[in-house]
C-alpha cells in the first residue's frame, strides 16, 4: 500500500472510505491531493474487495474548493511518492471510469471546485446543516470547470441560477432542486451514508461495474448510437456469473448473496 499524504484510504465490509485529510486548508484541493485522489480512486476500482467508495472531508468541512495557491504546481515525484496522474480534468474523468458508486459525504460546506468534486460523485448526501455554493462570480471569475458536473445534476435553469447568484443555498434547497440526493441531521449523518453503502455493496459486483460503465458511455451518445451499445451491454451482463446467479434465484425463489 502507498503511503498517502494528503487523504486517508481505509476498507471496511467492502466499502472504501476515501477522507480528504488537510482539515487545515479546509481540505482545499492542492495539486498533491488531486494527484492521490485520482490515484486512490483507480486503487479502489481495481480492488476487488471494494464495491461501494465514501468520499468524504476531515474536520468540519467537505471541501472548500481548490487551493488557488497551489494548484499552478504540478504533482511530480518530489511533491510525493504517488505516481503522477493528472490534475483536475483527469480526476472528473476517473469519477466516470471507476466502475464503482462513489457516496460524498458532506458535512458543513462544499464550496467552487469542492462542489464540483461532490457533483463528479454518484451519490451525495449532506447534514441538513450543511450549504453548497459557487462564489467565484463574486471575484470575477465563472466556475467553468464544474460545470462539466453541475449540468449532468441538475436542471440548466436551476444551474445557472446556482452560479449566477454566487449565493450559498442550503442542503433542503439543494434536495430539492436535485443537488443531492438526501439531507439528513448531523448526527445521523455517518450511520445514513454507511448503511447506504451496505445496501449498495448488496447489488450483483460485475452488473454494478458493467451498468455504470454503459451509464457513462451512453449518456453522450446520440439515441441511434446509443441503443445497439446498450444491446451490447445487455449481452454482456447476460453472460456474466452473476447474472447465472440472479436468475438462478430467482427461479429458485430464494435471495442471492452478492457477498460470497
Amino acid at each position: 500500500m502507498v503511503s498517502f499524504q494528503d487523504l486517508t484510504y481505509e476498507i471496511r465490509e467492502f466499502v472504501c472510505t476515501i477522507t480528504l485529510n488537510r482539515p487545515e486548508k479546509r481540505n482545499a484541493l492542492s495539486a498533491r491531493l488531486v494527484n492521490e485522489l485520482i490515484y486512490a480512486l483507480e486503487l479502489a476500482g481495481a480492488d476487488d474487495s471494494v464495491r461501494a467508495i465514501i468520499l468524504t472531508g476531515a474536520g468540519k468541512a467537505f471541501c472548500a474548493g481548490g487551493d488557488l495557491s497551489q494548484m499552478s504546481g504540478g504533482g511530480n515525484k518530489s511533491e510525493s511518492e504517488i505516481p503522477f496522474r493528472g490534475g483536475f480534468v483527469e480526476l472528473n474523468l476517473a469519477f466516470t471510469k471507476v466502475n464503482k458508486p462513489v457516496i460524498a459525504k458532506v458535512r458543513r460546506y462544499a464550496l467552487a471546485g469542492g462542489l464540483g468534486l461532490m457533483c463528479a460523485c454518484q451519490f451525495a448526501i449532506a447534514e441538513t446543516s450543511a450549504t453548497f455554493g459557487t462564489p467565484e462570480i463574486h471575484r470575477g471569475l465563472w466556475p467553468m470547470m464544474i460545470m462539466a458536473n453541475i449540468f449532468r445534476v441538475v436542471p440548466r435553469r436551476k444551474g445557472l441560477e446556482f452560479i449566477l447568484s454566487g449565493e450559498r443555498i442550503s442542503a433542503p434547497a439543494a434536495e430539492a432542486m436535485g443537488l443531492i440526493n438526501k439531507a439528513v441531521e448531523s448526527d445521523a449523518l455517518d450511520e445514513h451514508v454507511w448503511q447506504f453503502a451496505q445496501t449498495l455493496v448488496d447489488r450483483p459486483p460485475q452488473i454494478m461495474k458493467l451498468g455504470l460503465e454503459a451509464f457513462y458511455a451512453q449518456s453522450d451518445m446520440d439515441y441511434a448510437d446509443a441503443l445497439p451499445y446498450l444491446n451490447e451491454m445487455l449481452m454482456k451482463c447476460l453472460s456474466t456469473e452473476d447474472a447465472q446467479k440472479g436468475l438462478m434465484a430467482f427461479m429458485t425463489k430464494t435471495t442471492p448473496n452478492w457477498r460470497e
